[in-house]
C-alpha cells in the first residue's frame, strides 16, 4: 500500500494537483486495502501531494480501520445526516484543502459526496482526475498479475464443470445459474466482474446478450462469456462451442475468429500502439469479407475492474507496456443467425506476451472432453 501511495503522490506533484477524492471502488481499494461499500451514508478518501490522507466514513464502519497499515486520519459521523456536513469540514480544514485543487474519478464520485465537499470548500477546484488513475493502475505487478492467473484458472475449471453436464433441454438461464454455482465452487470471490452471458442459436448474434429462457437446440453456436474474481481481480474469458450439427458458413465464420484471436496474440508487443493490435485482428476478419460483422473494439484492460484501459481500438495511439492486461476478443455476428467470439486475457511482458488464459479455443462440440 505505502508503495501505491507514493507513487500516487509522485502523479499528484507531476501533475501539480493537490489532491485526489476518491469515493469506494476499485481505486479505493488499490490504495488502501480497504474493502467499504457505496451506501447512502457518504464515505470519501482524500489523498494529498504530500502524502496524508484523510478518511469521511459513518462511525459504525470505523472498525475497518483496525489493523491498517496505511496512515490515515478518521473523519466519523454518526446517522444523523446534520452530522454529515460537519465531518466533511473536518477533512477539509485538517487536510488544508480549502482552496485546492482536487481531483476526482469521474466515473465513481456521486452527487451526494460532491455537494458535501463542495459546501466544506467552497473555493475549490474540482477536477477530472483520470490521467492519475490510469496512470496508477495500468501496469500490474507480479502479486496482481498472479492473482489474474488465479481467476482465469478459476474461470476455466468452472466452465469445465459446467460443460460437463447434461445440457440438452435446458434453457440459457438455466446453463447460467450452473455456471456461477461452478464459479463459486472452484473458488471465486463472491463478486463476479459481471453476470456471465450464455447464448445459444440466433442469440450468438448479439455480443451482449442477456441469458434467456430459450432452450438449447441441435444446430445451435453456444457462447459462454465469463468470469471470475480472485482477491478483488478478474478474468474475463469468452469460449463458443457447437451443439450437435452446425451450418457451414457458422463453422467457417468459427475459423476466422480463431485465426483473428491467434493472430492477435501473436503481434501484440511492448511499444506496439493499442490501435494496431485491433487494426491487425481486424484485417484477417476483413479479408475474409466479413468485416462488417465486427462491430465492435479487439478487446479492453482488466484488473480491478472488468473494462478499464488499456482500450484497443484502431485509433488508440497509446503504446503497451510490460505489465498491461487486456482482452483479445475478436468476433463475428450474422444477424438472425449466430455469432462466434473467442476471448483471452493476455499481459504484455519484455520479451513480447504472455495468455492468462489457456483453454482450448477452436469451435467444438460443447461435450468436447477438456481435461
Amino acid at each position: 500500500m505505502n508503495t501505491r501511495l507514493s507513487r500516487l503522490v509522485e502523479l499528484l506533484q507531476q501533475l501539480q494537483i493537490d489532491a485526489l477524492a476518491l469515493n469506494p471502488g476499485p481505486t479505493f481499494t488499490y490504495l488502501t486495502g480497504l474493502q467499504m461499500h457505496l451506501m447512502e451514508r457518504p464515505t470519501v478518501l482524500f489523498i494529498t501531494r504530500t502524502g496524508q490522507a484523510g478518511l469521511v466514513l459513518p462511525y459504525l464502519e470505523k472498525e475497518k480501520l483496525a489493523g491498517l497499515k496505511l496512515e490515515l486520519q478518521a473523519f466519523t459521523y454518526e446517522d444523523d445526516p446534520s452530522t454529515w456536513a460537519g465531518a466533511f469540514s473536518q477533512a477539509i480544514t485538517a487536510l488544508g484543502l480549502a482552496q485546492a485543487k482536487l481531483a476526482a474519478e469521474p466515473s465513481r464520485l456521486r452527487m451526494l459526496e460532491l455537494q458535501f465537499i463542495q459546501a466544506a470548500a467552497p473555493q475549490a477546484e474540482i477536477i477530472d482526475g483520470s490521467p492519475i488513475l490510469e496512470g496508477l493502475r495500468l501496469r500490474k505487478d507480479a502479486q496482481e498479475l498472479a492473482k489474474m492467473r488465479e481467476a482465469a484458472l478459476i474461470a476455466q475449471k468452472a466452465l469445465i464443470q459446467t460443460l460437463k453436464l447434461n445440457l440438452a433441454g435446458m434453457s440459457e438461464k438455466q446453463i447460467a445459474a450452473e455456471l456461477v454455482i461452478a464459479l463459486y465452487r472452484a473458488g471465486s470471490d463472491v463478486a463476479l466482474p459481471f453476470e456471465p452471458i450464455v447464448s445459444s442459436g440466433p442469440n450468438t448474434a448479439s455480443p451482449h446478450a442477456v441469458p434467456t429462457e430459450r432452450i438449447l437446440r441441435e444446430g445451435d453456436l453456444l457462447l459462454f462469456d465469463w468470469g471470475a474474481g480472485k482477491d478483488g481481480y478478474f478474468s474475463d474469458i469468452t469460449r463458443t462451442f457447437t451443439v450437435g450439427a452446425v451450418e457451414p458458413e457458422l463453422l467457417r465464420i468459427g475459423e476466422i475468429v480463431f485465426a483473428a484471436n491467434t493472430k492477435g496474440r501473436e503481434i501484440a508487443r511492448h511499444g506496439m500502439p493499442a490501435g494496431a493490435v485491433d487494426q491487425a485482428v481486424r484485417a484477417v476478419i476483413e479479408a475474409e469479407g466479413y468485416g462488417a460483422y465486427f462491430t465492435h473494439r479487439t478487446g479492453h484492460g482488466l484488473g480491478m475492474e472488468a473494462h478499464e484501459a488499456p482500450y484497443i481500438f484502431a485509433t488508440n495511439p497509446q503504446r503497451l507496456a510490460p505489465g498491461m492486461v487486456f482482452t483479445i476478443e475478436p468476433g463475428i455476428y450474422l444477424p438472425g443467425r449466430g455469432g462466434v467470439r473467442i476471448e483471452d486475457d493476455v499481459v504484455i511482458t519484455e520479451s513480447g506476451l504472455r495468455s492468462l488464459t489457456d483453454l482450448p479455443r477452436e469451435v467444438v462440440p460443447y461435450n468436447t472432453p477438456f481435461e
